[in-house]
C-alpha cells in the first residue's frame, strides 16, 4: 500500500504543465502608449483624452481682409464710394440769405482770429475801414496798393471762412484803393505800425530784412 501511494505521488510531480508563459511577457514594452487612464490589462477600456477646444474669433460680417483679392476689391469699392461722397458734398451749393450785420460779425471774428495767431498786419488791414455789403459782394477800401495786395493774398482762407459761416457760396470781395478815405484811429502797436508803413513802405522791408518784431 505504501509503495503504491508513493508511486502515484511521484507521477503527479513529474507531470508537465499544460501551457508555458514566454519570457518576453515579463520584459518592459518600449512602444506601449502611455495614458493616464485605466488600460485593458487592468480590466477597463482606455479612455482617450479630449482634444483642446478650438477657439474661433468672431468677426463682423462686413469685415475686409486686405490680404485677399476679394478684400482688395472691397477696399477699392469703399474708396470709390468715399470719393463720390466727398464730391457730392463739394457740389452742394449754398445760397442762404444774410445781412450786412451777419457779414460784419464774421469779418470781425476772422480779423480777431488772425490777430490771436500773430498775423498782425493782415488783421490790422481788415480793421482799416468798415466793409460794405452789396448783394453778395463785400466792398472794402484801403488807403494804398500795398494794403490791397496784402489783403488779396488772404482771400482764399477769408472767403472760405465767410462762405462757410454765412452759408452762401456766392460771396465775393472787392477791394479798392481810396487814398482819401479816413482811416480808423490806430490803437494797437500793430495798427500804428501799419499806418507808418503806409506813409513809408521802406519800414516793412527793413523789418523783414532784420526779422524785427512790431
Amino acid at each position: 500500500m505504501l509503495d503504491a501511494a508513493c508511486l502515484r505521488y511521484f507521477q503527479r510531480r513529474k507531470k508537465k504543465a499544460d501551457f508555458i508563459i514566454p519570457a518576453a511577457f515579463f520584459q518592459p514594452r518600449e512602444n506601449t502608449p502611455k495614458t493616464d487612464k485605466l488600460t485593458a490589462a487592468e480590466g477597463n477600456t482606455p479612455i482617450p483624452e479630449a482634444p483642446a477646444p478650438k477657439i474661433e474669433i468672431a468677426t463682423p460680417e462686413n469685415a475686409v481682409n486686405p490680404l485677399s483679392l476679394a478684400g482688395l476689391r472691397k477696399l477699392k469699392e469703399l474708396q470709390l464710394a468715399n470719393e463720390k461722397l466727398r464730391s457730392e458734398r463739394q457740389n452742394i451749393f449754398l445760397e442762404e440769405p444774410f445781412t450786412e450785420s451777419d457779414m460784419l460779425l464774421y469779418w470781425t471774428k476772422y480779423k480777431d482770429r488772425l490777430d490771436a495767431k500773430g498775423f498782425k498786419i493782415i488783421s490790422s488791414i481788415m480793421g482799416l475801414s468798415d466793409p460794405k455789403l452789396e448783394g453778395t459782394t463785400i466792398h472794402f477800401e484801403v488807403p494804398n496798393e500795398s494794403s490791397k495786395i496784402d489783403l488779396e493774398s488772404e482771400f482764399p482762407d477769408l472767403l472760405g471762412y465767410l462762405k462757410g459761416h454765412l452759408k452762401n457760396h456766392r460771396i465775393t470781395i472787392q477791394v479798392s484803393v481810396n487814398e482819401t478815405i479816413q482811416v480808423k484811429k490806430a490803437f494797437t502797436p500793430e495798427e500804428k505800425y501799419r499806418q507808418m508803413v503806409e506813409k513809408n513802405p521802406a519800414l516793412e522791408l527793413l523789418r523783414k530784412t532784420f526779422d524785427l518784431e512790431i
